[in-house]
């Protein structure tokens, strides 16, 4: 089986703004005020009116080579399709077993019986309520910083599940690739620039190489624990993955 974590990298060829991006939503936003359980709490009618403005944004949005790919690569293999973006690309390119790590943008979510549904693109307004149990005490299904993102226990069967491990457009700073790389023989890093390894240990000592040897062995960059590296942008890679994955089966 195929594991595949798709970050904001894998959509950004389809026109998806992302807040790392030099023209990206952080210059509009503050991520903390829209994206954070201390934002929601501060201002819920805020933080709504964002994520209504990228469910419209996301409608006339379109799968890019990458996403068709992926859905190609689930007929001919057993994939673990996990992906930290919350658009619905994926599914528009035919894939059929999603696994959205941080939610979905087309989905609200009760807050009072749990309960998700689906509205496409449709902002949310105060009139709504849940179909379930006729709260209005709802919200986003986007998983917000401060609070448990519970499908990240797929991310563990995945590992225990699968042989190849490929990681497609995240930079490593939500969720840290390396240490999941390192536990596959076969790993396939595909991005379109080299990222900085950081975590605790490098942010915390000097970035000197006396430092770093008294901790032992670090590579600088992610794409070293990585068995491949493909420094493509996403949709430019597919073809060489396919390649690397044919051999490797």
């Amino acid at each position: 089986m195929i594991m595949i974590i798709s970050g904001a990298g894998l959509s950004a060829e389809s026109g998806i703004r992302t807040f790392r991006d030099h023209d990206g939503l952080w210059e509009d936003y503050d991520v903390m005020q829209v994206c954070s359980t201390q934002g929601w709490e501060a201002d819920r009618e805020l933080v709504t009116q964002f994520y209504n403005a990228r469910r419209q944004d996301l409608k006339d949005k379109n799968p890019n080579p990458a996403h068709y790919t992926l859905a190609e690569l689930e007929k001919s293999y057993q994939l673990y399709n996990l992906t930290q973006n919350v658009d619905n690309l994926l599914e528009k390119a035919g894939c059929k077993e999603v696994i959205h790590l941080h939610g979905t943008l087309t989905d609200l979510r009760c807050e009072a019986c749990g309960h998700v549904w689906n509205v496409d693109y449709d902002a949310q307004n105060e009139n709504d309520v849940c179909p379930a149990c006729q709260s209005d005490y709802i919200r986003h299904n986007v998983v917000m910083f401060g609070e448990a993102a519970p499908m990240y226990q797929k991310i563990y069967e995945a590992i225990d599940a699968c042989n190849i491990f490929i990681a497609i457009g995240t930079s490593g700073q939500v969720i840290d690739i390396v240490p999941i790389a390192s536990a596959f023989k076969h790993s396939i890093l595909i991005n379109p620039k080299r990222e900085e390894y950081v975590t605790s240990f490098t942010e915390e000592i000097p970035a000197s190489q006396t430092a770093l040897a008294c901790l032992g062995s670090f590579a600088k960059y992610i794409d070293e624990y990585f068995s491949y590296f493909i420094q493509k942008n996403a949709g430019e890679a597919m073809d060489e993955l396919l390649g690397i994955i044919k051999e490797l089966q």
